[in-house]
């Protein structure tokens, strides 16, 4: 695809899937609701939204953020998870060939992006995204260039199986559940997408942005210790910083061990 007419397209068409992650995000926690059926409503008066109510970031800006129908205020959470949905299709449209494996990476940085909401704001990851996200990553190993299956499957076990360890033995040493297994499950889909070799990258980023996110936690909760933050988005984040900066950070990690 020509990168002119490529560029505003991917940014569009990520958009749009942004609008339908934001209806995931809202519904997915509630495991009583499909994400298709009903159709787009305000979550207050249940009035059914109108296709020009629904287009992405305009009617955000257009309705004033205020519902047309009862004039409650509308979330900022839904363009900003458009524009962000928009901005990481462009930057995959730009970083990976088209069809593949731009395809199977926007599946993995969607769903990465709706478990960064859905695990911030209700502190759980559900399986339903995180499950099947395993079985993706790891079939897309065999049609993606940059990753052997061998690669895939080795991340998924040690994926799992590092935070799994970390996880006893804080219970052992505390007898406090430090993580949860949702954690657990989604470091194995980043292993199944990204492959073992993003693993220690990824461990480390998410462990130093959550130290740092836990940091200001603890000075506006005020609790101490007993300070509770979401990890999921911290290791959500780590993968996304790998997806598109991996070949960086394998250069100055390669850099980093010849002088030791």
């Amino acid at each position: 695809m020509d990168i002119l007419l490529g560029s505003p397209v991917s940014f569009l068409f990520g958009t749009i899937i942004g609008s339908f992650l934001n209806v995931a995000i809202l519904r997915i926690p509630t495991q009583d609701q499909s994400v298709v059926f009903p159709a787009s409503h305000c979550p207050r008066c249940k009035t059914p939204l109108k296709w020009y109510d629904n287009i992405p970031l305009l009617s955000f800006i257009i309705l004033g953020r205020k519902c047309r129908y009862c004039q409650c205020k509308i979330s900022w959470q839904y363009p900003l998870v458009e524009f962000s949905m928009g901005l990481l299709s462009l930057f995959l449209f730009h970083t990976f060939s088209f069809p593949l494996p731009f395809i199977g990476f926007f599946l993995f940085t969607a769903a990465l992006l709706v478990i960064i909401f859905i695990d911030f704001k209700h502190q759980i990851i559900p399986d339903v995204i995180s499950l099947p996200g395993i079985i993706i990553g790891f079939a897309f190993s065999f049609m993606n260039p940059r990753l052997s299956w061998v690669d895939s499957g080795i991340g998924i076990f040690l994926g799992g199986g590092i935070l799994f360890l970390v996880a006893y033995g804080y219970f052992l040493f505390t007898r406090r559940e430090g993580m949860g297994m949702g954690d657990i499950k989604l470091l194995a889909m980043i292993g199944a997408f990204l492959g073992y070799q993003a693993l220690p990258f990824v461990i480390f980023s998410s462990s130093l942005l959550g130290t740092i996110g836990g940091i200001g936690a603890m000075i506006k909760q005020k609790k101490g210790g007993a300070t509770v933050i979401p990890y999921g988005p911290f290791l959500a984040t780590g993968a996304l910083l790998y997806l598109f900066f991996e070949p960086y950070i394998q250069f100055y990690t390669r850099s980093l061990l010849l002088q030791q």
